[in-house]
């Protein structure tokens, strides 16, 4: 039988984008199962730190780190960071990501890059600096969200999307190349949350959402849970897939 108390203990997690919503969320619930953390963001320093003190008040470990993935100097730095203050990395989230909503025919060079950068090309940074130290520890576990309008659709999202697209893709790439060496990968895809774009990311109520069959929207909470089982002990035969988190608004088959 898997333990599933404290099931993390001994892992080093990173964590991106983790200074508010569904990362930090992350981040906590993952402390909860005894993993050490790296709190990340691009900047937001001041929540990052919130979600440190909150993680050592838990009893856990963490340390937070400004680092723009999209610069593969800022991810050294990171990586760095990381392996002075706990020996290694086991499991990555790839959860930062910049958004916009622009007609496609409006879509410019700059902002393509920008959204590339940290969605698609930012994810690929960090992963492949992740991956060799995974390596060394015997294996690891990575989940990278994805959206749900690159199944739906959305206008003035062709950008975004896109992105996801090829983050998904990457995930199972990994998933392919690194199954032997016990690395698993897997994308989550984020359906219609509650959450906030400053303050904590903590949510007091549901939204009643009569299309949704579950009857509300998501909250932080929903998805750092799953977060939790697929980078833990319970999903050791899960690698290579796309987990929808949307309460039911879109099935797949």
């Amino acid at each position: 039988m898997v333990n599933l108390v404290d099931e993390l203990k001994g892992k080093v997690a990173i964590v991106t984008g983790s200074a508010r919503n569904i990362g930090r969320a992350t981040a906590i619930e993952l402390a909860k199962a005894g993993a050490s953390l790296v709190v990340n963001a691009r900047v937001s320093k001041d929540l990052c730190d919130e979600v440190v003190e909150e993680i050592n008040a838990l009893g856990g470990e963490a340390i937070s780190c400004l680092a723009d993935i999209s610069n593969p100097e800022a991810v050294s730095f990171l990586i760095d960071q990381t392996t002075d203050s706990f020996g290694g990395v086991d499991i990555l989230v790839n959860n930062a990501a910049v958004r916009s909503n622009i007609p496609f025919l409006e879509i410019d060079q700059e902002e393509w890059s920008r959204i590339a950068g940290t969605c698609l090309q930012g994810t690929l940074n960090l992963t492949r600096e992740c991956i060799p130290l995974m390596i060394e520890r015997g294996g690891g576990a990575i989940v990278s969200l994805a959206g749900l309008s690159s199944y739906k659709g959305s206008v003035g999202r062709s950008h975004v999307m896109a992105t996801k697209d090829g983050l998904m893709g990457l995930t199972r790439g990994i998933a392919i190349e690194f199954g032997e060496k016990n690395i698993r990968a897997n994308a989550a895809v984020v359906g219609r949350f509650d959450t906030v774009r400053s303050g904590n990311s903590l949510q007091t109520g549901f939204t009643t959402e009569p299309d949704i069959p579950l009857g509300r929207m998501g909250v932080p909470q929903d998805m750092a849970d799953v977060i939790r089982f697929l980078v833990g002990p319970g999903s050791a035969y899960i690698t290579g897939q796309t987990i929808h988190i949307n309460g039911g608004a879109y099935c797949p088959h």
